[in-house]
């Protein structure tokens, strides 16, 4: 699982476990791997009975459930043949820290597995993988289907190497996806008869679970045709846009803050739109449009943005010490670059909540440089001016730049 279309935008997506993918796949008529959730190993080997029972699944498949793909190469995905493997593979799963190519090499701690049923059986034809995935073409600005005949754990390989096995179908807002395209999908991906069949009706309730659950992307790697031409999720990785999460509660209770960097959850329960990167410059913004501007003078002054964090237009003191707070957390930031205008926010409350974090925290270890104008913006220079603070102070965007390069000389 696992191919990433990387974009450099700042939409804020929740992403949830394949179990909970599947549970809303499986809710909109897409066929899926039945599984079932287990946090010890008792619980898998109760669950592998209870597969037995209702789908005649001798063996079972034990998949660790982090927010990552690439979870088979890194150990995290076993097959047990009986219950004695289910236990003991369980027991391996559950606690490890499972490295991934997606989750950096410090990898992520396990603490649920998913048992689910053996869909690879023998039978009158051969199993067969497919790609399949719906997200936003940014460039057409549609939704579009992406889908390849060579699905599996190396399709980032594919990608790279046979990009004309990478199909793209674009769905017309106007019209909706149509008949044609789900038969054209599943005949560029060789099938016939009944399988066929079946793949029209999977693409048709996969994209109307997409749009119906207002989700940025969904990522199915596997497709798996079965050896009796069914077709099945066996994976399913699902981005929810955030923006939406107000009309879908059901959703926002699928998070799971473990898996979340634990300074991107802070800034949320403050309401501040936080995104860490790798740079060296924190900077703390109003919009969107000008933390982008923000992080081009960053990069034009020889620095790297080190985060995207927008207080919004309804800032207060409260919410720019949270802000400040946040941005010194992360050891790598030599320097901070304040630039807020002062529209629906007031520049003087920016600067007192500035004065007050610094205040509070002591000996600020880095630089800053702060940019304010706008709404009372005199009133916000004054108030910093007479703070006895050790700051920067900048009136355009060009001085601001300058007096980056110059604190990172």
């Amino acid at each position: 699982m696992g191919l990433v279309i990387s974009q450099q935008i700042y939409l804020r997506t929740m992403n949830i476990h394949e179990y909970q993918g599947k549970q809303i796949l499986k809710s909109f008529g897409v066929n899926i791997q039945e599984g079932i959730l287990a946090h010890t190993p008792d619980e898998a080997v109760a669950a592998a009975i209870k597969l037995k029972e209702d789908y005649n699944s001798s063996w079972v498949v034990i998949k660790a459930q982090i927010h990552a793909g690439g979870r088979g190469k890194g150990g995290g995905v076993k097959l047990a043949k009986n219950l004695e493997e289910v236990k003991q593979k369980t027991s391996d799963i559950i606690g490890m820290q499972l490295v991934t190519p997606q989750t950096g090499p410090e990898g992520k701690l396990v603490s649920k597995v998913l048992v689910a049923q053996d869909v690879y059986y023998p039978g009158a034809s051969e199993t067969k993988e497919f790609y399949v995935s719906v997200l936003l073409n940014r460039a057409t600005g549609r939704n579009t289907i992406m889908y390849s005949t060579e699905g599996g754990m190396d399709i980032e390989e594919v990608a790279e190497h046979t990009p004309h096995l990478i199909f793209k179908e674009d769905i017309d807002p106007k019209v909706g996806l149509q008949g044609f395209q789900t038969r054209k999908i599943a005949f560029n991906l060789g099938l016939s008869g009944n399988a066929f069949k079946e793949m029209t009706k999977f693409i048709a309730a996969l994209y109307k679970a997409y749009e119906a659950t207002d989700s940025a992307m969904f990522e199915i790697n596997p497709v798996l045709k079965t050896s009796d031409d069914k077709i099945l999720a066996v994976d399913a990785k699902v981005n929810l846009d955030d923006n939406a999460l107000f009309r879908h509660p059901d959703f926002a209770a699928m998070r799971d803050t473990a898996e979340e960097d634990a300074t991107e959850v802070e800034a949320s329960e403050s309401n501040l739109n936080y995104v860490k990167l790798d740079g060296n410059v924190g900077c703390m913004v109003n919009g969107a449009g000008l933390a982008m501007a923000t992080m081009d003078i960053i990069k034009i002054a020889g620095g790297e943005p080190a985060n995207f964090l927008d207080v919004g237009g309804t800032a207060n003191a409260t919410t720019v010490k949270a802000a400040f707070h946040i941005i010194l957390k992360d050891p790598k930031v030599e320097a901070i670059l304040i630039n807020i205008f002062g529209g629906i926010v007031r520049c003087d409350r920016v600067a007192q909540g500035v004065i007050d974090a610094y205040k509070e925290m002591g000996n600020i270890r880095v630089p800053i440089i702060v940019r304010l104008q706008g709404t009372n913006a005199v009133e916000a220079k004054k108030l910093i001016d007479e703070s006895g603070l050790q700051v920067f102070s900048a009136i355009l965007l060009k001085e601001a730049a300058d007096l980056v390069s110059e604190v990172l000389a």
